[in-house]
């Protein structure tokens, strides 16, 4: 008898919103690592950085996807492409986002609306395509990109903090929803990664001490693959009795 579970994503197709840089890239590489076909959606289809080619030289099969997050016709398009290209879709990572940083009292309506119109209407419509096509297979996993930031107060990022709660609870409303139709949908919440989005804010250095101090349990900034494995595992057949949390990667910040 087999004890071990499975963390094997042979033979499934994979989705990810931003996938051009960051914490994007790295899931979509894990996510081919650990066996998947994986389709990318990039707010700009000719700036993957060679993505495509990276994850075809792995043995894998890759779709490179126009896919603006602002843009409802491209989320649509871009999930009945990955259908159309791959025969089905079973993991959708929601992981497109932006956070900009402002003062609550100098925000511009035009930062929050865009803020909101990525972080959130874009998750929420982006699933809703692909829970279409799930219910429809009857089975598929969701993952959500929420933050820390969703749990903790960051200041000069209210807006962003305010989408990143917001995913939180969205991920469980899309779960209790949905799990009739065995679809797993979860999230992922890490701290401050290592990425090209935020290198300018640690490279100040007083900056860098803070964020390390409140990284209580660990005290280091978090590496992009240390994101991946979470949302791999999610995917996975191991986690088919998980449905409605967000994993809090965060190096033991909001254990404080």
């Amino acid at each position: 008898m087999k004890f071990l579970p499975s963390f094997d994503l042979e033979g499934q197709v994979a989705l990810v919103t931003g996938a051009a840089r960051g914490l994007g890239r790295a899931i979509a590489l894990a996510l081919a690592e650990a066996g998947a076909d994986v389709a990318l959606g990039l707010r700009k289809l000719d700036h993957d950085g060679g993505l495509a080619e990276e994850i075809k030289a792995m043995g894998r099969r890759a779709l490179s996807l126009q896919m603006d997050m602002t843009d409802l016709s491209q989320i649509t398009r871009g999930i009945d492409d990955t259908v159309k290209h791959f025969g089905h879709l079973d993991i959708l990572v929601n992981n497109a986002g932006i956070a900009p940083d402002n003062l609550a009292e100098n925000v511009r309506e035009e930062d929050f609306d865009r803020t909101l119109a990525i972080n959130l209407k874009g998750t929420f419509f982006a699933s809703q395509a692909a829970g279409r096509v799930m219910m429809q297979q009857r089975r598929g996993r969701i993952v959500n990109m929420s933050s820390q930031a969703g749990f903790v107060a960051l200041p000069t990022e209210s807006v962003y903090c305010m989408t990143k709660a917001a995913i939180a609870h969205l991920t469980k409303c899309l779960a209790v929803e949905w799990g009739k139709y065995n679809i797993n949908v979860n999230a992922v919440a890490p701290t401050f990664i290592h990425t090209p989005g935020t290198e300018p804010a640690l490279a100040d250095p007083k900056f860098h001490a803070e964020v390390v101090e409140k990284i209580a349990a660990l005290h280091r900034i978090g590496e992009p693959i240390e994101v991946a494995g979470a949302v791999v595992f999610l995917a996975s057949p191991a986690a088919s009795l998980i449905t409605g949390h967000t994993v809090l990667i965060d190096g033991g910040w909001t254990a404080n």
